[in-house]
Parts: structure tokens; C-alpha cells; sequence
């Protein structure tokens, strides 16, 4: 007996049925393809308008330089070739004057003039006075007197060379700030003065108090995961509907909860002084001790939750097997069972670490001057300083941080899988 003809033997497939077959495949696979992508249009849109151009808009405005240029084109052209040592020539000073009448009003004056103070200090009262006092009349060498006899500082080259060192509408400034560099007066890079390098430390710190937060979710999290891990499923559902509570909170006020509970006079304060380990209230609020207790307790469910969902799918059975190979409990724990848990640890930890560098609201109410975080100088520039330029690079600086650690994260999750 010859055995049955396979559906895509040659035979089949010569023939039009098989033909027309395979192309009614290949259409209705299309059409499911196309589906499935239709679906995820909005959520591709979504994503476009509210995560990937807002990026695009920050990294560009992180080396975008348009004050000085758009407000003094004159000036910068006139300054073109100038040995920068020197004062510059009467022209310079005349387009400069030119540049300043053809603003349109004050706040266009004002912008030019905060961002020449970053470079030059001092130079927001020049530029305001240079402008209060137009119109300024005569040749070249008059207006260059008259501007001499209304502030003596138009003779030093140190604002000239802030008007000339800007005069591209790109410029890398920004993102050599937030490394503690800058360029000189000739354009080579070199490290800021000691006593002006801030941002370095600043992003130490980031890291050092987030290592700090993630380090203690994990060390609190771990126990209370595999707890609810070995419980029935109702009474852990239960549980986990406490654990969840925190998300339903304002960060405000669990911050302001916090604020009543650490204070000299608060229930923390007195509940230890009462047991009698201290005579006197401890130093909770406006330190770091306060920024790292009200952190943990916001960011404990993020470190919860992976370690949960991981060890609920950890067979009890392991354990048990190895200890009645003969291995110690705690033995048998460490070696079996938290080797299975690193996925979970692993995501944990990134979770609580990334959302910890970025965090502001709760250093800025619960620490003081030597605990705020790179966020919070992203913030002063955005709303005090109105310097975009430089909270964009210090956002920058933050999203490449983020990147690297999740690059960092993938490869030795990958090296771990490759070695199980």
C-alpha cells in the first residue's frame, strides 16, 4: 500500500488548487499582520507625541544656542576674527548698539542678557544698562565712549568674548557644564575651576543616595515577597491590596505624612524616646535620614511586586529537595531557591534605582541644601533660572545615566541566563 500524498509534496503544489491555496494563506496571514498593527497605532502615537518627541525636543535643545545669535547677529559678525584679547574694534561696539535697537522689546533684552550672565557674571546689568540707554547716537567712536562713559566694564574682553564664544546657534557648552568642563577663550576644553565644579558631585550623590534607597527596598522587600509568595491565594490577594494602598496616595501627602511623623514633636520622635533609647529628639527632617526613610516607603511596592510575580512561579518542591538530599534549610534556601529569584531581583532593582535618580519632590521637602538630587537643579533651571539650555543637558545627562544602566542591566541579565 503506497503511503498518503503529503499536502505539500511537489505533485500538490503543481498543482492550481495548491497554488491558489497558498496564496489564500499568505493573504489571510497579511490581513492578521495588518490587524495586529492596526492596533497598535494608538499606542504607537501616543508614544511619538508624549515620550519620543519631547526626548527629541530635550536633546536638542541641550546644544541649541539661539540667544546671542538671534538677538546680535551684527555683533557676532563684527567680532568675527577678533584676537579676543584685546578690546574690540569701534565697529563692534556701534553693532552692538545697531543689535540692541532692533529688539523688540525688553524681554527679548532680558533673555540675551541671562544668558550672557552664565558665561560672563555681571553681564545682565551691562546688557540692561547698554539697553536702557539707547538710542545712542554718532560714528563708530563716539558710540564706543558713550558706552565706555555709561559702564567702564564695556572695556573688558571677558564680555566681548561671552558675545563671540556664542555666536553659533549650536553649541556643546551645555553638556560640557554638566561635566564640570568648558571651553576657554580660544576654544579648548579644560576642566572648571575647583571651586565652580558642582554637577559631578551632584550626580554622585544621585547615584549614592538612590544605591542607598534600592539597597534597603530589596533587604525589606525580599522577606515580605517570599511571605506573601508562600501564603493561600486569598489572604496574599488581601495582603497585596495593602501593599498597593501607597499607589493610591499622593506623593504629596504621603511626603507631608512623613513631615508629622519625623519632626522633633512627632510620633517617631516620641515613640523612641519613650522606650527610653534616646533623651532627646533625633535629627529626622531636612537631612538625608528623613529623604531616605519617606523614599523607601514610597518606592517598597516598585521592589514588591517583580519579587512576588517571580517567586510565585518558584516550585516549593526545590527546596524541599534539597533538604532531603541532606542539605541545611538555610543552605538549601540560599542555593536553590534565591538563585531562581535573580530575574526578580534584578528588574526590582533597576525599577526602584532609575525612578530613584529622578526623583525631586522629596528630597526638595524632607532634605536640606547637601541632599538635593540632579533633579532638583533640572528643576531650578527650568522655573528660577529660565536657562533651558542647561536644565536640557542635565536631562540629558540623566537619560544617558538611565540608558547605560539599563544597557548594563541586559547584559548581565543575558550573561546570567547564558550561565544557568
Amino acid at each position: 500500500m503506497t503511503a498518503p500524498q503529503s499536502l505539500t509534496s511537489p505533485s500538490m503544489a503543481a498543482t492550481p488548487h495548491g497554488s491558489d491555496l497558498r496564496q489564500a494563506l499568505a493573504r489571510a496571514e497579511a490581513r492578521r499582520k495588518w490587524r495586529a498593527f492596526g492596533l497598535t497605532v494608538p499606542l504607537l502615537v501616543f508614544l511619538l507625541f508624549t515620550l519620543l518627541i519631547p526626548i527629541a525636543a530635550l536633546l536638542m535643545r541641550a546644544v541649541e544656542n539661539p540667544e546671542v545669535v538671534k538677538a546680535l547677529p551684527y555683533t557676532v559678525a563684527a567680532l568675527d576674527g577678533w584676537d579676543t584679547q584685546s578690546a574690540p574694534a569701534p565697529a563692534a561696539y556701534a553693532a552692538l548698539v545697531q543689535d540692541l535697537s532692533h529688539l523688540p522689546d525688553s524681554s527679548d533684552a532680558g533673555a540675551l542678557a541671562r544668558r550672557l550672565n552664565t558665561e560672563a557674571p555681571g553681564a545682565r546689568s551691562l546688557i540692561m544698562g547698554a539697553y536702557r540707554a539707547l538710542p545712542l547716537e554718532g560714528d563708530a567712536d563716539s558710540i564706543r565712549q558713550q558706552l565706555l562713559d555709561k559702564d567702564e566694564r564695556w572695556g573688558d574682553p571677558v564680555y566681548w568674548q561671552a558675545i563671540a564664544k556664542n555666536g553659533s546657534r549650536w553649541t556643546g557648552d551645555y553638556l560640557l557644564a554638566s561635566l564640570d568642563l568648558r571651553r576657554d577663550a580660544q576654544g579648548h576644553i579644560e576642566r572648571m575651576p575647583e571651586e565652580l565644579r558642582a554637577y559631578s558631585g551632584i550626580l554622585l550623590r544621585t547615584f549614592h543616595i538612590s544605591f542607598v534607597v534600592t539597597v534597603l527596598c530589596l533587604v525589606l522587600a525580599y522577606p515580605l515577597a517570599y511571605w506573601l509568595s508562600t501564603l493561600p491565594e486569598r489572604k496574599a490577594n488581601v495582603l497585596m491590596i495593602v501593599v498597593l494602598v501607597p499607589f493610591w496616595t499622593s506623593i504629596l501627602v504621603r511626603v507631608a505624612a512623613w513631615i508629622v511623623l519625623l519632626q522633633s514633636e512627632g510620633l517617631v520622635n516620641s515613640a523612641i524616646m519613650g522606650l527610653g533609647l534616646t533623651d532627646k529628639p533625633l535629627e529626622l527632617l531636612f537631612n538625608r535620614t528623613g529623604v531616605i526613610i519617606s523614599m523607601v516607603h514610597i518606592l517598597l511596592p516598585f521592589m514588591i511586586l517583580p519579587l512576588y510575580s517571580v517567586m510565585k512561579s518558584v516550585p516549593p518542591t526545590y527546596v524541599r529537595a534539597a533538604v532531603s538530599l541532606g542539605s541545611a534549610p538555610l543552605a538549601a534556601f540560599a542555593r536553590v531557591y534565591v538563585p531562581q529569584t535573580f530575574p526578580g531581583i534584578g528588574a526590582g532593582a533597576l525599577l526602584v534605582f532609575i525612578l530613584s535618580i529622578g526623583y525631586y519632590i522629596t528630597p526638595a521637602l524632607l532634605g536640606g541644601a547637601d541632599d538635593q538630587m540632579l533633579s532638583y537643579y533640572i528643576a531650578r533651571y527650568t522655573n528660577v533660572e529660565i536657562n533651558w539650555g542647561m536644565a536640557c543637558a542635565l536631562g540629558a545627562l540623566l537619560l544617558v545615566t538611565t540608558l547605560v544602566l539599563y544597557g548594563i542591566y541586559r547584559r548581565v541579565g543575558k550573561t546570567d541566563l547564558a550561565l544557568a
